[in-house]
């Protein structure tokens, strides 16, 4: 065959080879992103807006105060502003901020934050400019002596660069915060579990602290009141922890430190490594504590990996971390769900490649959910719920391994259990695994299937306790009713036959069920002229068991000679309610007396009845049992 000049056909290839900007990746690729529906479109723009505006509240101590509206824009586009009282953000960062992908702040910091990659907001820009061909809108001020920026940007794709259409100062009577303005191709949607009402919703569960509120394009308002004013604990950059640090990480570790030692280059590159464990692991490794990180090799990078996992090393610090706390996702629950039962866990601190993280779980019961339908399922990563792919997620699966048949609840066919309660899931990390850029759900990864499945347990055996509970005290109220209608029925026939007035038979009823039995008698003074009465409140405790509660005694008017004194007087209007904390050993009694001076037989007929707090209706006998008061 002859050979001809022809250019070689892979110099020809090489010619239309040339770099990318993320830009324009992303402007082909959106879905990547979270925007490939118009509805979604919405929620990932919210979202967005949200988790950047929370981040910054409380990396400045501020209490969240947002507002989120939709308004109807130009055809069949949606205008979405989102507002907040945060720091601010200085003038030169404005249009990197909106304007430029993979900027940010927070991608090399080991610590726990919603954002890391310096994508979501810019992602939103960039989604407003190819649907609409519009600019989006900044306004932002740090002090309430600063000026506020005005800005219309959008994003130069080829060069993944701000390109600033307006820049000026604005009258702005906020003392410091952000305003976006952006309009989109998108879609409103109502009643669906992917809507912005329930990703509101979500986030006010898992930031109580936050006080959020929602404007929806018909004008509606909705407000999600923050359930407390403790700010979260900020969470502190710390150093990688040797436990689960992968090999390549440790050579790019090695090659890239400015330590000229191993010893050091340990003892400064990792946390919970001290001196003499970094000695210790030099020695375990066989390589020489001296020797200069930059000249090891891959299989000395092997040695120290295997040291690694033989040392006795601390567990990682929680500093980098700020969990929601049980309490304050009970209070998150309790606040944007009326249940009859709310049980939390949270496991201690675990690590995967290297990276710390910490599972939380709440579960709410009963309530309004439907009984035979599947639990809901909430997830959040580091505050931010996550709405997608919910099947995708480790989360999701740690759940549907769970045997729940062991804790008395419907799983047929296994996966999902069937119930009327929600299952709260969050994990803090200071890098979530996400399965993809659109962070939709977490990648499966073992440990953090193992931690997800254990604290699910602790809260479902609560679940359990509860039910069983329940089970019991409906067995009780069967035997209550019948008690109830039965004994009267005796008692005036008795009465009856030996003519006399029917008896009292709540001290009967009290002791078949084992109950708390409260009795309250009024006495008249010897001089019926005075208005001086003698009031005594007498428990028995008909049970097997020491009982501790309050009882309440609410009246319109001052008491005397209180034997003994009540532990608390709280005024409550007009009236004051008299508090006795009361500790009843089985089978024991105890009565309280006090004297009233000055009321009248209309204000004694009306008297309110007694209140026991902290005990179950079933277990009283003669007054009102609150198990929670107020």
């Amino acid at each position: 065959m002859e050979e001809t000049d022809k250019t070689p056909i892979a110099e020809e290839l090489a010619k239309r080879q040339k770099s990318i900007s993320v830009a324009e990746f992303f402007e082909k690729n959106r879905h990547i992103l979270g925007f490939d529906s118009a509805p979604r479109a919405l929620i990932t723009t919210i979202k967005e807006a949200v988790d950047n505006a929370l981040d910054a509240c409380e990396e400045a101590g501020i209490l969240p105060d947002l507002l989120v509206e939709v308004n109807r824009g130009d055809g069949d586009y949606l205008q979405i502003t989102i507002e907040d009282n945060g720091p601010g953000i200085i003038k030169e960062q404005i249009p990197k901020v909106f304007a430029k992908l993979l900027y940010g702040s927070r991608f090399h910091a080991l610590k726990q934050s919603r954002g890391q990659q310096g994508i979501g907001i810019s992602a939103a820009v960039l989604y407003s400019q190819i649907t609409t061909g519009k600019s989006t809108k900044i306004i932002s001020k740090v002090d309430h002596r600063s000026p506020a920026h005005y800005y219309e940007l959008m994003i130069d794709t080829s060069t993944n660069e701000p390109s600033i259409l307006e820049d000026r100062i604005v009258d702005w009577p906020n003392a410091h915060g952000t305003r976006i303005e952006i309009e989109m191709a998108a879609s409103y949607v109502k009643g669906r579990k992917q809507s912005v009402f329930e990703y509101l919703k979500s986030t006010a569960i898992i930031n109580p602290h936050a006080r959020i509120r929602l404007v929806e394009p018909d004008g509606n308002e909705i407000l999600f009141e923050r359930a407390t004013d403790q700010i979260p604990k900020q969470a502190e950059e710390v150093l990688p922890h040797p436990h689960g640090i992968e090999l390549g990480t440790l050579m790019k570790m090695l090659q890239n430190t400015d330590r000229q030692k191993l010893a050091p280059f340990l003892r400064y590159s990792f946390s919970k490594i001290g001196l003499q464990t970094a000695e210790e692991i030099c020695d375990a490794a066989g390589l020489d504590r001296e020797a200069d990180p930059h000249a090891l090799d891959r299989n000395d990078a092997v040695k120290l990996l295997n040291a690694f996992k033989k040392a006795k090393i601390v567990a990682p610090s929680t500093t980098c971390l700020s969990p929601i706390t049980e309490d304050l996702i009970y209070q998150g629950l309790k606040k944007e769900f009326s249940v009859d039962f709310i049980a939390t866990a949270s496991r201690k601190p675990a690590i995967y490649s290297g990276n710390p993280f910490v599972i939380e779980v709440g579960v709410a019961y009963g309530g309004n959910f439907p009984k035979d339908e599947k639990a809901q399922i909430m997830r959040f990563a580091n505050r931010v719920p996550l709405l997608y792919q919910q099947g995708a997620c480790v989360t999701t699966h740690a759940i549907e391994s769970v045997k729940w048949k062991q804790y008395n609840i419907s799983q047929p066919g296994g996966g999902v259990p069937f119930g009327p309660f929600v299952i709260l899931i969050h994990i803090a990390s200071t890098n979530v695994p996400f399965t993809s850029e659109s962070k939709d759900a977490i990648a499966e990864i073992d440990i953090i299937r193992e931690e997800t499945e254990l604290a699910v347990k602790e809260v479902a055996r609560k679940l359990k306790t509860y039910l069983g509970k329940q089970g019991d005290l409906a067995k009780r109220r069967e035997k209550e009713v019948i008690i109830t209608k039965l004994l009267p029925q005796m008692a005036e026939k008795v009465a009856a036959m030996v003519e006399k007035p029917v008896p009292d038979i709540q001290p009967a009823v009290a002791n078949i069920m084992g109950n708390l039995l409260v009795n309250r008698t009024v006495d008249v003074g010897e001089d019926s002229q005075s208005n001086l009465h003698f009031v005594s409140l007498a428990v028995r405790n008909y049970g097997s068991a020491q009982r501790k509660f309050k009882i309440h005694q609410i009246l319109p008017c001052e008491i005397k000679s209180p034997s003994p004194p009540p532990s608390t007087i709280v005024s409550v209007g007009d009236n004051y309610d008299y508090i006795w904390e009361v500790n009843v050993a089985a089978g024991a009694s105890k009565v309280f007396r006090f004297t009233l001076d000055g009321a009248d037989a209309n204000e004694l007929a009306n008297m309110d009845e007694v209140i026991v707090e902290g005990m179950d209706e079933e277990d009283v006998t003669g007054a009102k049992a609150l198990n929670e008061l107020f």
